[in-house]
C-alpha cells in the first residue's frame, strides 16, 4: 500500500493531455499553450474547441462548432415545463441538475450508453448549449421572468450574457464575460472533473458524470467561493466601505476564519494566474454601477491585507466575483456560470476517460475496531 495523504495531496490519479497546473512556471498549460494567452487572443467557443478536440480550429471548423453552441433545437419544450415544476425556494444549481438528467432521456438508450469517442462528442457539444440555456432560463424561470431563447446571431458569450440579463449588452461587457467563460474552462483535476472522471471509469454516460460533476461543484469549498466573496464585500461596504475594510479582514484573521477567494489547493502561495489577468477588467466595470469604484477599492484592501498577513494571493474566484457583480448577474447564478463554463473540460475529461478506461478502485486506511465477537 501506498503512504497515505488525505484529500488526495498530490497523489496522481490519472494521466491526461488536456490542461498541467505547472505552478513552477505559473502556466496553466491547455492542450500545449498558456490559458492566459489563449484567453487574451481566442473566443471562449475557440478554446473549448481546442479543448475538446486537442486542436485550434480553422474558420470552417469554428462556424459549424459556433452553430452546435447556439442551437436550441435539440432543447426540448418539455425541459422548461420541468424548469417550471421546480419550487421557487430551489437553488439554480439543483435545478440544472435535474434538467441534465431529464435531458439524457431524449437520447435514444443505444445512443445515451454509447462510449465511442463520435457518441461522446455529439452529446457533449450539445450539452455546451443546453447547459447554457439551463443556466439561464432555471434562474429566470424561479423569478417569474420570461424564457429567452439562445439567438444565433450573437456571439456565445454574448448570447449567454444577453439570456441571463434580459436586456442588450454591450461589446466591452460580452468580451469580458468571454474572457471570463475562458479563465473558468479547464482547470486540470479539481474535484468536479475527478468526480466526473470516476463516474466516466464505470462506463456511464456522458449525462451521469455531468451530474456528478454538477453535485461536486454545489459545494462551497470548490465552486462557491466566488459567492462567498462577493458577499463579503458588499457585507465590507455596507458596515463601513474602505474605511474599515482593513480592519474587517484583521478581526476575521484574529477568529481564524478563513477569507473565501484567496489561496488555492494547487498554488498555495503564489498568485493564480487567472486571477493576475481578469483583475484589470475591473476598473473597465467600475463605473457600470453606482457603488463600482467603492466596491474595487474594497477589493484592492483585502488583496492588500491578505498578502501582508497571511502571504495569500487571490485565485481567480476572487476578480470573477466582483467583475460578475459589475456585469449585473444574479449572485444565485455565479456557481451555475462556472459550471457551464467548465462543460467544454468535462467533456473533454470523459472523452479522454472512455478512451482509454480504466475504473478507479482506491483502498482506504482502516482506522476502525477489529477481532470483535458476537
Amino acid at each position: 500500500m501506498s503512504e497515505f495523504k488525505p484529500g488526495l495531496d498530490g497523489v496522481i490519479a490519472t494521466d491526461t493531455s488536456i490542461s498541467y497546473l505547472d505552478v513552477d512556471n505559473e502556466e496553466i498549460v491547455i492542450r500545449g499553450y498558456d490559458l492566459i494567452e489563449l484567453a487574451g487572443a481566442k473566443s471562449y467557443p475557440e478554446v473549448a474547441y481546442l479543448v475538446i478536440n486537442g486542436e485550434l480550429p480553422n474558420h470552417k471548423q469554428l462556424t459549424n462548432f459556433e452553430k452546435i453552441l447556439l442551437d436550441d433545437s435539440t432543447f426540448p419544450n418539455e425541459a422548461y415545463e420541468v424548469l417550471k415544476l421546480a419550487p421557487k425556494k430551489s437553488m439554480v444549481m439543483d435545478i440544472i441538475r435535474t434538467g441534465i438528467s431529464f435531458l439524457a432521456g431524449f437520447n435514444d438508450e443505444s445512443d445515451l450508453m454509447n462510449t465511442s469517442h463520435e457518441s461522446n462528442l455529439n452529446k457533449g457539444i450539445r450539452l455546451i448549449a443546453e447547459v447554457a440555456i439551463l443556466t439561464a432560463n432555471s434562474h429566470r424561470i424561479l423569478n417569474n421572468q420570461n424564457i429567452i431563447k439562445p439567438d444565433n446571431s450573437k456571439s456565445f458569450a454574448e448570447n449567454f450574457l444577453g439570456m441571463i440579463l434580459g436586456h442588450k449588452i454591450s461589446s466591452k461587457e460580452a468580451e469580458i464575460f468571454d474572457k471570463i467563460l475562458i479563465c473558468y474552462i479547464e482547470h486540470e483535476m479539481p474535484n468536479s472533473t475527478f468526480a466526473a472522471r470516476i463516474i466516466g471509469s464505470t462506463l456511464s454516460d456522458m449525462y451521469g458524470a455531468f451530474v456528478g460533476g454538477i453535485s461536486s461543484l454545489k459545494g462551497p469549498l470548490h465552486g462557491g467561493a466566488n459567492e462567498a466573496a462577493i458577499h463579503m464585500l458588499l457585507d465590507i461596504e455596507s458596515k463601513g466601505g474602505s474605511k474599515i475594510a482593513d480592519k474587517y479582514i484583521m478581526d476575521k484573521l484574529n477568529n481564524k476564519e478563513r477569507i473565501m477567494g484567496f489561496g488555492h489547493r494547487v498554488y498555495m502561495k503564489k498568485y493564480d494566474p487567472r486571477a493576475l489577468f481578469l483583475r484589470d477588467y475591473i476598473a473597465e466595470l467600475e463605473s457600470n454601477i453606482q457603488n463600482g469604484k467603492e466596491l474595487h477599492k474594497i477589493y484592492k484592501i483585502v488583496e492588500e491585507v491578505m498578502a501582508r498577513e497571511k502571504g495569500l494571493y487571490p485565485n481567480t474566484d476572487y476578480p470573477i466575483a466582483l467583475l460578475f457583480y459589475l456585469l449585473g448577474i444574479p449572485i444565485p447564478l455565479y456557481t451555475p456560470i462556472f459550471f457551464a463554463s467548465r462543460t467544454s473540460g468535462l467533456i473533454a475529461h470523459v472523452i479522454e476517460q472512455h478512451n482509454n478506461n480504466r475504473l478507479f478502485r482506491p483502498r482506504v486506511l482502516y482506522t476502525g475496531p477489529r477481532g470483535l465477537k458476537l
